[in-house]
């Protein structure tokens, strides 16, 4: 059971417009995915981007664990890949981010993409990334921001859950929503059971709304007849 889709676009373009061409291979737009893990939602958006008419193509991949699992996922994919090490900065936020934006800046990338990136963000790069940065979380925002979303969704009884692509703000889950998904909550549902079902949404999600963000005025996917885009 889905939500029935919106026809609405986001407010205009995020990020600047290309030039209209008939070859639309020519307008992918360099994007990054940062990881913390072994980046599930990355892998969605890899196999998204090699399509030859996706508005993306992934110039990095990005993780503050040098022994991310993702970072091998990325490389087997022939994927440019870093890690910038948060330990050695003890505790440092700002300048351990001002080495990401650095490598974020000299791979020309135009939009960042969260994947189960785990470090909260400071001022610093949500604000040197502001309109330019996504994240996908695992609830129907504003419902349940933070963390064990699906124990919280099972403990209140509601019976719709889902996940949501949002714009990235200084406030944690709480920039404009581009997307969402949402998923029934059946009775006998345990967290993992109900994680699964979002998990697999997710994976539709995520690419969705990137190329509705990167192309809002493109053709619209049959297979994303159940999304909901704001």
């Amino acid at each position: 059971m889905g939500r029935r889709r919106a026809c609405a676009s986001p407010p205009g373009p995020i990020l600047p417009a290309d030039p209209v061409t008939h070859d639309r291979r020519a307008t992918k737009r360099p994007i990054a995915i940062l990881i913390s893990g072994r980046g599930s939602n990355m892998r969605a958006l890899i196999d998204a981007c090699a399509a030859p008419d996706f508005p993306a193509r992934i110039a990095l991949v990005l993780s503050n664990r040098p022994d991310a699992p993702g970072l091998a996922v990325a490389q087997a994919a022939g994927l440019r890949t870093a890690s910038v090490d948060h330990r050695p900065f003890r505790g440092d936020r700002e300048a351990h981010e001002r080495a990401i934006d650095a490598m974020l800046r000299e791979a020309g990338v135009e939009l960042v993409c969260l994947a189960g990136y785990m470090r909260l963000l400071t001022p610093f790069l949500t604000g040197a990334w502001s309109g330019r940065m996504l994240n996908i979380h695992p609830s129907l925002l504003p419902a349940f921001p933070g963390l064990h979303t699906h124990e919280r969704a099972l403990a209140t009884g509601v019976k719709l859950h889902g996940c949501t692509v949002h714009l990235v703000t200084e406030i944690m889950d709480d920039g404009p929503i581009i997307g969402q998904a949402a998923v029934p909550v059946h009775a006998d549902d345990t967290p993992d059971r109900l994680a699964a079902r979002v998990l697999r949404q997710e994976h539709h999600l995520y690419p969705a709304a990137l190329r509705k963000i990167l192309d809002p005025d493109g053709a619209d996917d049959p297979a994303t007849e159940s999304l909901l885009f704001l």
